[in-house]
């Protein structure tokens, strides 16, 4: 075997032992919140209800750990490569502090507004909002320990340590599955006890990463300075984040106005979408692990060439996923719905989603490459213009023209193209190649 078919072997290793770990860690937690759901689903219609309109609370909880987690993974990951475990477990250190200070404000936040946020939610008072009061005041104490471990995931990953987030992640949350059942059913705690069980898990597994960090032996006193550029990191990843939620909730806003069929259908690609893009965000950590490890030894070559590769495994990915996609197409909107006016529908924006998933997969390769880089400036600016110059004006003609899903799923795939050109000029520029321990 020659040297370089030994070095591919190696990198490919490499890059599969942290991307298969992370992905069952990403997929922990929509499974739990699928057992979760099942067993409240059979105390009845408000209860159900209730934990849609609390776990949206605690879900976009959760959307603020992975953007801190995403912004310390490569951060810590250029401080390994530099040869300095300790600055790069310091990383972690002030991530911990900075996530129990946010998750602190969250759980007093709905001690307070808990109520005044549920009715909102709601749509006013009665028996649900009371019901997702109740829930997401129990439910929020575990938000300190949901957070950090979100920072813990990030700096574990940045030094390349894959073994213990997944035995952090996965073991609360298989407690958590066991527990809730019997809290709401034997136990006698309806929807109570699910937010118990939640905070529970959420609560452990933020106690194991923190005493992993203090089993490392480093200083764990709090560091301002450090966390200002954690901060400001997080601030563009974040703002990146909203340039997200506002285009797909801006989409959902327009297929609603096609009607309950189409954004029946709408609602079904879009899950199947996320579905994707769970799966290829595992590629994308590795990538943020990997680059930041690369940069911080200054090795900018390396960067680059480890950078085409994963652009490469995602476009490899994308196209298996747009097989599976394509040849799903006539049994797949049945497993969701039985309406054959919303499985017509899903076939309207079915080609878009196949035609697009090559081309996403590239993308979300290419994202994990720069975050890893510490380019999340860029990264922002590129996710407001494609949102603001590409995909709102896209889907609001498609409601003017009416253009019906097949105008918003073009939307969507033309926000993808924009995203993946200007990647494209980013990576062949690289620019964003920025060697040494702390990006400038």
């Amino acid at each position: 075997m020659s040297q370089t078919s030994v070095t591919d072997a190696a990198t490919a290793r490499r890059i599969a032992a942290l991307a298969l770990p992370a992905l069952v860690v990403l997929a922990a937690e929509p499974l739990y919140v699928l057992v979760d759901t099942a067993v409240v689903g059979h105390l009845g219609r408000v209860p159900l209800a209730a934990l849609a309109v609390g776990g949206t609370v605690m879900t976009l909880t959760a959307w603020l750990g992975t953007v801190l987690a995403y912004g310390i993974t490569g951060r810590a990951a250029r401080r390994y490569g530099s040869g300095d475990r300790a600055a790069a477990v310091a990383e972690g250190v002030q991530a911990s502090w900075l996530a129990l200070a946010v998750g602190l404000l969250v759980a007093v936040g709905m001690q307070l507004g808990g109520g005044a946020l549920a009715r909102t939610l709601a749509g006013g008072g009665g028996d649900v909002a009371g019901a997702a009061a109740q829930w997401l005041r129990i439910a929020a104490l575990g938000a300190p320990g949901l957070l950090v471990a979100a920072a813990g995931n990030g700096w574990l990953r940045g030094i390349q340590d894959t073994r213990r987030p997944l035995l952090f992640v996965l073991a609360p949350n298989l407690l958590s599955a066991l527990l809730c059942p019997l809290l709401v059913y034997p136990a006698g705690l309806g929807l109570a006890g699910s937010a118990v069980a939640n905070a529970a898990a959420q609560t452990l597994s933020g106690g194991l990463f923190a005493a992993a960090l203090v089993r490392e032996r480093v200083s764990l006193r709090p560091r301002p300075e450090l966390i200002r550029q954690q901060l400001v990191l997080s601030r563009d990843l974040l703002v990146r984040g909203l340039a997200f939620q506002a285009s797909f909730l801006s989409a959902t806003a327009v297929a609603a106005r096609f009607g309950a069929a189409a954004v029946g259908a709408h609602q079904i690609a879009l899950q199947l979408w996320f579905f994707t893009a769970l799966l290829l965000d595992a590629l994308a950590i590795a990538a943020q692990s990997l680059i930041g490890a690369a940069l911080g030894a200054g090795d900018a070559a390396g960067a680059r060439a480890l950078a085409r590769r994963f652009a490469l495994l995602g476009a490899v990915c994308g196209v298996a996923f747009a097989v599976l996609i394509a040849a799903g197409a006539g049994v797949v909107p049945g497993w969701f719905s039985s309406d054959p006016q919303v499985r017509d529908q899903a076939m309207v924006a079915w080609p878009w989603f196949v035609a697009m998933q090559p081309l996403a997969g590239v993308v979300f390769a290419l994202d994990g490459v720069l975050i890893g880089a510490g380019d999340t400036r860029y990264l922002r600016n590129l996710t407001i213009v494609a949102a603001l110059g590409g995909f709102l004006p896209a889907i609001w003609l498609a409601y003017g023209l009416d253009l019906g899903l097949g105008g918003i799923w073009a939307g969507l795939t033309l926000f993808v193209v924009i995203r993946l050109a200007a990647l494209l000029l980013r990576l062949r520029s690289g620019g964003w190649a920025v060697v040494g321990a702390v990006r400038s």
